[in-house]
């Protein structure tokens, strides 16, 4: 190769060479600018991302306060009330039957074979005590009436005649005589009152064998059956008597569920819209065994007679099992979209925040929660319209 070539070389791999370096400055600002436009998009998302953050947490804030007029506050209802914590007691709900209180019922009934003269009484009046209710006449009666009067006629001579004239043995004969008597006649069912008018009258005629049964209770007659002329054994009941103004009610309850019962705890009955308070005045000692339940047995006051046997009732007995901590009406507290339970919290003066809480149980009609600050005021009345006037600012709350 000749000088000439060789220059051509030389000059030809120094042109390579530069254009090698001007390729590789042109790549590294190629490069350096990507970075900074990466940078820039970053930055510039970066702030977009707060920016809407903010933008949602001010909307969201917004949308969870709602402010009401004092006009909106009374045409609805609104009651805010403070809330502070407070001991409750459990309820246990279970089915009822009000039967007749046993303990304030009577049955009228003859102790010996009768017919049936006269009624004086009929299903349904209210009696009085001792008052007449039907009139019988017995063999037997008549019987004890004739002996009755002729033990008076010997017990009044002898002891007239006194223990100085007749023997020691005599005298106790004829008083032992009358007692046994008079006890057998109202053994039979003559009433004291109608015994001292027979003696007074010593009218042997008057042994015609005709007594009356008595009340031997106030209260209402619940059955009569039988008929004028029927002949009545012993033992038959003519007349259910019984004082309504004091019922029962019979509840069957899990043995679970009877074992936070106590005498004395206080009850609700609820039938047809009405209520009623009792207490509990038994819990039975012996399962039932065909239900395999507990009877919890409750007292009511019927003053007003709108109760009556056989009616079926729904009952919540006040446990011994109690809880302390805030509550509310559980309808105050509403069910999020999410889920979540929320109530109504006064931030200022008719203005209205929803606050997220959790409901930690229900007793009867109050609602335990926690989430908010004992003392905090809660819409307790009228959370529905309190929600559907926020649901117009566009948040939406779903009732529970």
């Amino acid at each position: 190769m000749n000088v000439i070539q060789r220059m051509k070389v030389a000059i030809l791999a120094m042109t390579v060479n530069a254009m090698n370096m001007a390729y590789a400055v042109e790549i590294t600002v190629l490069h350096e600018q990507h970075e900074q436009h990466e940078q820039h998009e970053q930055h510039e998302q970066h702030e977009q991302h707060e920016e809407h953050e903010e933008h949602e947490e001010h909307e969201e804030h917004e949308e969870q306060t709602v402010k009401l007029s004092t006009q909106q506050l009374a045409m609805a209802g609104i009651v805010v009330a403070e809330v502070r914590p407070q001991r409750l007691s459990a309820e246990i709900s279970a089915p009822g039957e009000v039967v007749q209180n046993s303990y304030a019922s009577s049955r009228v009934t003859p102790r010996i074979p009768a017919q049936v003269l006269e009624r004086h009484a009929r299903l349904g009046d209210t009696v009085q005590f001792a008052q007449p209710l039907v009139s019988l006449t017995s063999v037997e009666m008549a019987e004890a009436q004739g002996d009755l009067l002729v033990a008076a006629r010997e017990w009044q001579r002898v002891k007239k005649l006194g223990r100085q004239v007749v023997s020691g043995k005599r005298y106790v004969q004829a008083r032992v005589s009358y007692q046994q008597a008079k006890s057998r006649v109202v053994a039979y069912g003559m009433s004291e009152q109608q015994l001292v008018e027979f003696l007074r009258s010593s009218d042997p005629s008057k042994a015609n064998g005709r007594f009356q049964l008595l009340a031997p209770q106030a209260g209402t007659v619940l059955s009569d059956q039988f008929i004028v002329g029927e002949f009545i054994q012993p033992g038959t009941t003519l007349y259910t008597i019984s004082n309504e103004s004091l019922l029962w009610v019979e509840a069957q309850l899990t043995p679970l569920e009877a074992q936070w019962v106590r005498v004395g705890s206080i009850a609700i009955a609820r039938t047809a819209g009405r209520t009623f308070t009792g207490t509990v005045v038994q819990v039975h000692h012996a399962l039932d065994r065909k239900t395999r339940t507990l009877g919890v047995r409750i007292e009511l006051v019927n003053l007003d007679d709108q109760l009556h046997a056989g009616l079926f009732v729904q009952v919540s007995i006040s446990s011994i099992k109690s809880s302390y901590g805030l509550f509310v009406p559980l309808h105050s507290v509403l069910r999020g979209a999410d889920g979540d339970w929320l109530v109504f919290v006064e931030k200022q003066a008719n203005e209205f925040e929803l606050v997220e809480v959790e409901l930690l149980q229900t007793i009867g009609s109050m609602a335990q929660i926690s989430g908010v600050d004992a003392g905090a005021r809660l819409v307790t009345k009228g959370a529905f319209f309190v929600q559907s006037e926020l649901a117009k600012t566009g948040f939406e709350v779903h009732n529970h």
